[in-house]
């Protein structure tokens, strides 16, 4: 099956047949071609006018900060967002969290195909080194959204568009270098359309940083290839593009407060203690991974009212974290004591890769439906997730009855994904727009063998979910609409919520969203209101486990009530403002937690990192048409990082500013002459312009401490930060040609 697959991507690529989402430029009828594309965008996307609270980002946006950074950093100066950095710089591992909610309850796709590890429910951003160079725009949906593949979304959907269809032929070549010995090289390229019909496009690219943690250095290498075919009914490209990764780990943090104060760069990370008793760093604690997608979308328009989309994806996924490991016990590897002479030796050092091998299918098909007052869509999507998770001691001082080849934990996991959805927008009259949508989700999720602690785990577990939304948008004038809407989501555990807790529970949300939207010709202000109402939602525990992944609970009934606002003022010719706020309070309805040996009822406490004010802005001055530079600036509240609002646990608040300026200098035709380059494109980045020192993540935790006789019982807390970067650049240069 895996071969069938790579093979129909391999040689629909080959013979150029291929499509996008959103082409720019047709060479036919580009209104035509705009609807048969939209099919494929409606289906995880939402128009300007729905009810749905979203923010968008087109290529030209993207392209101002896309210096190597990672997407969730290239998001961060939209409302609601809170991102992080293991490295400190933005290149390797990277997380984002919108309204509070982390990334597990974030539903990513791409060309709507889902994203997010079926098991983990994570995205891991860092398989996709320099995927932004091939994004033509992208959608944040805040709250449900409209996501109909893929797990449901509990906090916001991101929905990735890749390159469109380009009707000239061009090249890029784009480089840029900076701080912590970050470097970017890539590579694109297009043959525009040949004979009107066929186009070939692709980038190659590669990326590496030192990063701002000691030791956390990046080597990210990637490609994309597309090949589309187009007429004036039909659209087809086969996608495949793939990430290749190896990332020091950065994923302990700091722990040590005096070392966070006057070494803040320090990395516990492969730290072991030599014969002699010294300090020393494993050199290949390392986390090596490669994902490798495949895709064939077929798009066609029947009629002025009908039109389907047909995606098919293949992602095969492989690698492995190695980590150095001191005074192991023989007996935890399922290995024997080693007899040396009169000594019995029980513990050993030693070295272990755990790996993940995964094959991941996905189907989607739809319908559009549009005529006068109707634009609706129905269809569903049949995903299959095969993942291996085993474990190999490579080398040890002691390795008893071990040989090189065996796994000392094997374990399996196998989910299936149905969903069948129905949706549309019906325009009632002038003044009043209707919408409504309608998911049936079926979820299969079955483990066999050990956990990497070697513990078995069993799960089986079947989940049917009934996903209603329906809203509505009443347009006050030309200018000006309300709009409100309710969805109700539900969700399944991931695979580590199995591991920490047996009797996990899927979690449910109930969300309703009001908001008004004013739009002029220098003014745009959007303004919403949202309150989701939660029955055993997964919140973070603040604890991670032995690999840097958060740990979940259910936590009965919680809440997050907040109001957002973003605006985009044009102050003149030359000057724009684009500021948003949003303010919040998110808690749990009531905690119970053990306390010295006792268990205690703190009542209602805030939801673990939830800050409850996130301001953002960037002012932008354009002097002349090819010149452009804008400051950012982020500000994120204090907020707990457990939920007990344990004050060792809090995540102190930081306002961090950026600066960008970019200039492009072009080319004209000299006698008719086309000249040898189009444009250069200088780039520059300065982040944390003012050097903040601050932490934009960390994890608590908690343990009982018995001693005494008769025994007492004594709750010992710590917690870790994840530091920042001060302040840093990257510069840029971009070729075109």
């Amino acid at each position: 099956m895996k071969n069938l697959f790579t093979f129909l991507a391999l040689i629909v690529v080959s013979t150029s047949a291929f499509s996008q989402e959103e082409p720019v430029v047709q060479p036919k009828d580009s209104t035509e071609l705009e609807v048969l594309n939209e099919v494929m965008v409606s289906a995880v996307r939402v128009k300007a006018t729905s009810p749905i609270t979203h923010s968008n980002l087109t290529k030209e946006e993207i392209a101002e900060r896309n210096l190597g950074q990672d997407i969730p950093i290239l998001l961060n100066y939209l409302p609601s967002v809170v991102t992080t950095s293991d490295a400190g710089a933005g290149v390797g591992y990277t997380g984002i969290r919108v309204r509070g909610i982390n990334a597990q309850s974030t539903n990513v796709t791409i060309n709507g195909i889902p994203y997010n590890d079926a098991e983990s429910l994570g995205t891991f951003w860092v398989n996709l080194g320099d995927f932004a160079s091939s994004v033509e725009s992208l959608q944040l949906q805040r709250g449900v959204g409209t996501s109909s593949n893929g797990s449901g979304a509990f906090g916001a959907s991101i929905n990735v568009l890749t390159d469109a269809i380009s009707e000239n032929s061009y090249a890029e070549f784009a480089n840029s270098f900076g701080s912590f010995n970050t470097r970017k090289h890539t590579l694109k390229f297009s043959t525009g359309l040949l004979k009107d019909h066929f186009e070939v496009a692709g980038r190659l690219s590669a990326i590496k940083s030192d990063g701002y943690i000691d030791r956390a250095e990046s080597d990210l290498k990637s490609y994309f290839l597309q090949g589309s075919y187009v007429d004036d009914n039909r659209v087809i490209k086969a996608i495949t593009f793939a990430g290749k990764e190896r990332t020091y780990q950065s994923w302990n943090g700091l722990e040590d407060l005096e070392k966070l104060e006057n070494d803040r760069t320090y990395n516990t990370a492969g730290e072991y203690t030599d014969a002699s008793g010294n300090i020393q760093f494993y050199e290949n604690e390392v986390d090596n991974y490669q994902q490798d997608h495949y895709q064939l979308h077929w798009n066609e328009r029947y009629n002025n009212y009908w039109s389907t989309n047909l995606a098919l994806n293949y992602t095969y996924g492989r690698g492995y974290f190695e980590q150095f490991r001191e005074d192991e016990s023989l007996a935890s590897y399922g290995l024997e004591d080693v007899v040396v002479g009169n000594e019995t030796v029980s513990e050993t050092d030693l070295v272990r890769r755990r790996w993940l091998d995964n094959d991941f299918y996905v189907i989607n098909a739809n319908a559009n439906f549009q005529k006068d007052q109707i634009d609706a869509i129905f269809g569903g999507s049949y995903s299959f997730y095969d993942g291996d998770h085993f474990g190999e001691i490579i080398w040890a001082q002691f390795a008893s009855n071990s040989m090189n080849t065996d796994r000392y934990y094997n374990g399996n996991g196998k989910k299936t994904d149905i969903n069948f959805f129905g949706k549309g927008n019906y325009r009632l009259n002038d003044k009043i727009s209707l919408f409504a949508d309608l998911q049936l989700r079926l979820v299969d999720y079955k483990t066999t063998g050990l956990t990497s602690d070697r513990i078995p785990l069993l799960v089986d577990e079947n989940y049917t979910f009934f996903n209603p939304k329906a809203g509505i948008t009443y347009t006050i004038n030309a200018s000006s609409s309300l709009y409100f809407s309710y969805a109700r989501a539900n969700r399944e555990p991931n695979r580590d919520d199995f591991e920490n807790n047996a009797t996990v529970k899927p979690e449910q949300l109930n969300d309703f969203e009001l908001g008004w939207r004013l739009k002029k010709d220098k003014f745009r202000l959007n303004a919403n209101t949202y309150f989701m109402l939660y029955n055993e939602q997964l919140v973070l525990t603040g604890n991670i486990d032995n690999v840097g992944n958060p740990i979940r609970t259910n936590s009965g009934e919680s809440y997050r009530l907040g109001l957002e606002l973003d605006a985009a003022i044009q102050l003149g010719n030359k000057f724009a403002i684009q500021p948003n706020l949003t303010i919040s309070t998110n808690k749990n309805k009531e905690m119970i937690t053990s306390i010295d040996g006792e268990l205690v009822n703190l009542g209602k406490t805030d939801i673990s990192f939830s800050p409850n004010l996130i301001v953002g802005n960037a002012v932008v001055f354009q002097p002349i048409s090819n010149l452009q530079m804008s400051l950012l600036s982020k500000y994120v509240g204090e907020q707990y990082m457990s939920n007990t609002e344990a004050e060792a646990s809090i995540l102190d608040s930081y306002f961090v500013n950026d600066f960008s300026i970019n200039y492009e200098l072009s080319f004209q035709q000299n006698e008719g002459k086309k000249p040898f380059l189009d444009a250069i494109v200088f780039s520059g980045l300065v982040n944390n312009i003012f050097n903040e020192k601050y932490e934009s993540n960390g994890y608590y935790y908690t343990y009982d401490d018995t001693w005494s006789n008769p025994p007492e019982v004594t709750t010992i807390e710590g917690a870790g930060f994840y530091p920042q970067a001060t302040t840093n650049f990257l510069l840029g240069m971009t070729l075109k040609f």
